[in-house]
């Protein structure tokens, strides 16, 4: 008597790795729901606008290349915005990974890249709320003032240059367990902002301040995102200090999630 062997059902893999807009929308209408992440990106960039002077007469009055101090401080806190948003929406994971969800995602065809990319994007997006907050802020109180192509050049560089704070966010929590990981962010982003010169222009810090501020995560966004403002043109050494960061954060995230990964 003989016995039929059934032929293995394969395990397809989905298009594109699993990577879908559905997954994408989801993952954002999650994150909006997060009551304070949503306060602690979109409330207090612009907040922090107000409270550094946003509104202070002097600042209005003096200038700064194609503006005034009022529009550099506007384009500086949409980079601190975006930096919290890119980063809080990355280290999501951390949550995720403690309630056990990547552990699920993993039993599924998700190809791992496509999970990550899909969590950039979710960054992404909630960055463009963010430095859109900032300058809706800067424009309804009038005291920014700026040719339109510089708010469109600043916003859009403030908004793309971040995505190494998207990366950075996905190592931390890879890194840190979730119960901590955003007591650790929100002074560490704090202190990355001062010493890249988003708080403070660097020309009022020491000189060794700021020849480490060159090498800080934050410096090649702010002075990237103002160069149009204050007609500097393209700093090539901030454009490889948000490549490299980039590169480092994001390969620190993947060998993490490899570890995490080998661990199940």
């Amino acid at each position: 008597m003989t016995t039929a062997v059934l032929p293995a059902t394969e395990r397809r893999v989905p298009p594109l790795g699993g990577f879908s807009l559905t997954f994408l929308r989801l993952e954002v209408r999650r994150l909006l729901r997060n009551r304070r992440t949503m306060v602690f990106t979109l409330v207090m960039p612009p907040a922090f606008y107000l409270l550094f002077g946003g509104l202070s007469d002097a600042y209005r009055t003096d200038s700064v290349g194609r503006g005034n101090v009022s529009a550099y401080l506007v384009i500086s806190f949409a980079v601190y915005g975006s930096m919290l948003a890119n980063t809080s929406a990355g280290a999501s994971v951390a949550v995720e990974r403690a309630l056990g969800w990547s552990r699920q995602l993993r039993l599924t065809p998700l190809n791992p890249v496509a999970y990550m990319l899909t969590k950039v994007l979710t960054a992404m997006v909630v960055g463009a709320m963010s430095v859109a907050v900032v300058f809706a802020v800067g424009l309804l109180t009038g005291a920014a003032d700026m040719p339109g192509w510089v708010w469109v050049v600043s916003g859009l560089v403030a908004w793309l240059g971040a995505v190494v704070f998207a990366a950075f966010g996905l190592f931390i929590g890879y890194l840190v367990p979730s119960e901590n990981v955003m007591q650790l962010l929100g002074p560490a982003l704090a202190l990355l902002a001062l010493m890249g010169g988003i708080f403070v222009p660097l020309d009022q810090l020491s000189q060794t301040l700021q020849d480490l501020a060159s090498y800080t995560p934050a410096y090649g966004v702010g002075v990237l995102a103002r160069s149009a403002l204050l007609g500097t043109g393209v700093d090539a050494g901030a454009i490889a200090n948000v490549v490299v960061w980039t590169a480092l954060f994001a390969a620190g995230a993947v060998w993490r999630f490899r570890r995490d990964t080998a661990r199940v």
